[in-house]
């Protein structure tokens, strides 16, 4: 984990993506956050699960969408790149992504730009962006499920968080802590 920690606080001090790979609950999310407050960025931290919204709802997620852009868009809606703006987009389960908004991602990364869904005006973004994902993206890359310039553009600088069964060292204090947590807050004397 030192090293992991080690890499968090390298990553904050630059503008470099940053790509966290590993299994469901080994904290992805809060290696994205500790990115994000270490890095100086004013601007907010919008977590975006790509894996937990549709394709047709996450471009209007991701970019916002104009009045009338489809039904029931009964006015203009920011998106999680201008909500993010001068701070850090989290972008969990990377790899669900679909071919179309893959290409508006890399547009994004490329030329700091993006339109609304309905839209024909860009916007500019200064966000940082960090990608997580529980899935092999190499080997969606060879499959030709996820594109292989957005693989290379999003691993610029990769975290791998280990999972629990390889920190067992960690159980004892993970335990303490969530022991003192829950006696503290249900006001209970620890068993």
């Amino acid at each position: 984990m030192q090293s992991v920690y080690r890499t968090i606080e390298s990553l904050a001090g630059s503008d470099a993506t940053g790509f966290i790979v590993g299994e469901s609950g080994t904290g992805k999310e809060l290696a994205a956050r500790a990115i994000h407050a270490f890095s100086g960025r004013s601007g907010s931290f919008v977590p975006v699960n790509c894996g937990a919204v549709s394709a047709e709802l996450l471009e209007s997620e991701l970019f916002g969408h104009t009045s009338g852009a489809f039904t029931g868009a009964t006015r203009a809606r920011r998106g999680a790149f201008e909500l993010a703006h001068g701070g850090t987009i989290f972008l969990d389960e990377i790899g669900e992504l679909s071919p179309p908004l893959q290409v508006k991602l890399l547009r994004v990364l490329q030329e700091k730009e993006f339109q609304r869904v309905g839209g024909n005006r860009s916007h500019k973004s200064d966000v940082r962006i960090v990608a997580a994902t529980s899935r092999d993206l190499k080997k969606a890359v060879q499959d030709g499920h996820f594109r292989d310039d957005l693989f290379y553009r999003l691993n610029v600088v990769k975290i791998r968080a280990p999972s629990l069964r390889e920190r067992r060292d960690d159980i004892p204090l993970l335990t303490k802590y969530f022991m003192d947590k829950y006696c503290f807050e249900f006001k209970k004397e620890p068993v």
